[in-house]
């Protein structure tokens, strides 16, 4: 899988050029690989290469993964998630990019509590999480409303375990990269008047937005997590 090395050094380069160009140090981005649908060989290749950021947006496809691969790969749950699964996700994952709900938050706190009485092994009995905001107000993706989200990040910050690390976004899907700046721009605008509240139990340090089609742009707005996955792993088999 020669081609998955290629691919991560051909994207990191690209961020490297993209953060230089709106003046930004290059570790300042993260590249998150989303590996959905891909098995635990193709992210062993991934790890192989240098890779320790993977993203899931399945629960049980991550749990039957996760255990098949270095130990030091660490975890981030992407996708819709259920308030009935939020129960698998401490100790499976290190960050949550897709709180859109205060039923959800409150959820994966109640899971957390759980999960520290039970004594199970945990990095951290605070769990980070992002909330995500549907600017565009897309009916069938997920994500609170851009005039919700101050009250659901005050909600959440009153959870004991969970800390609200920033703002995530997927925007209308466009082939053109440029179509989606604007919604980045408005993201980073959003997380920027969050930071300036100071609210207590709140770090706005992260921008989780950009993929394969448009990460470049993102990394010019902003962003800190970019989630790229095609453009790594190949195309997508979603036959099974």
């Amino acid at each position: 899988m020669n081609h998955i090395e290629e691919n991560l050094k051909y994207i990191k380069d690209k961020i490297a050029v993209a953060a230089q160009r709106s003046g930004r140090k290059p570790e300042e981005v993260h590249l998150l690989a989303v590996s959905k649908t891909f098995d635990a060989d193709h992210v062993k290749a991934a790890v192989n290469a240098g890779q320790t950021l993977f993203g899931e947006n399945r629960v049980q496809e991550a749990r039957d993964k996760a255990p098949l691969v270095d130990e030091n790969a660490q975890w981030h749950m992407i996708g819709r998630l259920q308030k009935n699964k939020a129960k698998y996700i401490p100790g499976l994952f290190d960050m949550v990019h897709s709180v859109d709900s205060l039923g959800l938050a409150q959820a994966l706190n109640e899971a957390m509590e759980k999960a520290i009485e039970r004594g199970k092994e945990l990095k951290s009995e605070v769990l980070p999480v992002l909330v995500q905001v549907n600017i565009a107000e897309e009916e069938q993706k997920g994500g609170t409303k851009e005039s919700d989200t101050v009250d659901l990040v005050k909600n959440i910050a009153s959870l004991t375990h969970l800390r609200v690390m920033g703002l995530m976004i997927i925007p209308p899907y466009s082939d053109n990269p440029e179509d989606s700046r604007p919604y980045y721009k408005k993201l980073k605008a959003m997380r920027d008047r969050i930071a300036a509240l100071n609210l207590p139990r709140v770090e706005m340090a992260h921008l989780s937005m950009g993929m394969s089609g448009d990460f470049e742009v993102a990394v010019e707005e902003g962003a800190t997590f970019v989630r790229v996955g095609s453009a790594i792993f190949g195309k997508r088999d979603y036959s099974e």
